[in-house]
């Protein structure tokens, strides 16, 4: 608080004092007082007024900062009325009243925002593993008719299903991930494996390059974050001779997987924007995309304490670079 602003406030202490000076002073002189007494009196309850003032701005100030350090330094900062001291102060009490009454209520609400969000997941979850029953038996069904085109209807269904459970995993991922040693290259593989018939249907040149690096990070997550890169880049391929090179280099702090497609790639105004929630870009097919595989890596990435970034150049390539830092892994081993 300025020290201007607090002479703001005790502005009707101050007219009241500066009125009972001037009464004391006007009795004491209609009675013979000598003046020059009188002025000494004024002058000393003027310098008393003034180092009351003083004291008592230092002291609310103290109290202040006391206060703003707490809401500052408290990560749940509607947990705050249960931290403040009890004022003393007449009104003071009244506002702790109506603060505590409007945190419990706050408190109240995100807990019962909580239990709902719990419910949520528990049945999204349920949902998912339900529907993957039907999902594997159709893929199974048209696999072993040689239905491809069926087939491959099924999987995007079943690709959409799984992203709709990674959705609602991602608030809770701390609950849900487990982190060990893993085989980068043993990751990508598995990842392809899911998607070998679209990339033999659309006749896509593979490059796997150099990816045999030991990585410390959870398993699941992970190959759902290269398995939305991998979609886009099979989504987004529209040459004749398309290509996808998965490859991975090491510096001095970080492990950088790179995996770049020469598809229609994206605009550069389009960049900054391509881990938004729900964006799909300008010069995409808007009709096949959810703007969300992008957007769940971003999140989970950085849940991880990975990084994710992407450059690209519109009709030439898309790159895409996960960067695992090396600080994590010696960290875990430890």
């Amino acid at each position: 608080m300025k020290f201007i602003n607090f002479i703001e406030e005790k502005i009707f202490f101050i007219l009241f004092q500066i009125s009972f000076i001037f009464l004391i002073s006007l009795l004491l002189l209609l009675n013979d007082i000598k003046l020059d007494l009188v002025i000494l009196l004024v002058f000393i309850l003027i310098i008393y007024n003034i180092i009351y003032l003083i004291l008592e701005y230092i002291k609310i100030s103290k109290k202040e900062k006391q206060i703003r350090n707490l809401v500052d330094n408290l990560k749940e900062k509607y947990l705050i009325a249960e931290l403040l001291p009890k004022p003393n102060e007449l009104i003071n009490k009244s506002y702790y009243y109506a603060l505590k009454k409007a945190c419990k209520s706050m408190n109240d609400k995100i807990s019962n925002l909580e239990k709902e969000q719990l419910e949520y997941e528990e049945y999204i979850e349920s949902f998912v593993h339900e529907i993957k029953t039907p999902i594997s038996a159709l893929s199974l069904v048209f696999d072993n008719n040689k239905n491809y085109d069926l087939k491959e209807e099924v999987e995007k269904i079943d690709n959409l299903v799984e992203q709709m459970l990674f959705y609602a995993r991602s608030d809770t991922t701390e609950k849900d991930y487990f982190i060990k040693e893993l085989k980068l290259d043993e990751i990508i593989h598995a990842v392809l494996l899911n998607y070998k018939n679209y990339i033999l249907k659309k006749k896509i040149t593979l490059n796997v390059e150099n990816n045999s690096y030991t990585i410390f990070t959870d398993e699941k997550w992970l190959k759902f974050i290269i398995s939305q890169i991998i979609q886009n880049s099979i989504k987004y391929l529209d040459k004749n001779n398309s290509e996808i090179t998965i490859k991975t280099e090491e510096n001095a702090n970080n492990i950088i997987l790179h995996i770049i497609d020469n598809g229609c790639g994206i605009k550069s105004c389009d960049l900054p924007r391509v881990f938004d929630k729900g964006f799909t870009g300008t010069n995409r097919k808007k009709e096949h995309s959810t703007g969300m595989g992008l957007y769940l890596s971003y999140k989970l990435c950085n849940l991880l304490g990975l990084k994710i970034t992407i450059d690209s150049v519109k009709d030439k390539y898309t790159e895409v670079k996960i960067i695992f830092p090396k600080s994590n892994i010696y960290n875990i081993k430890k």
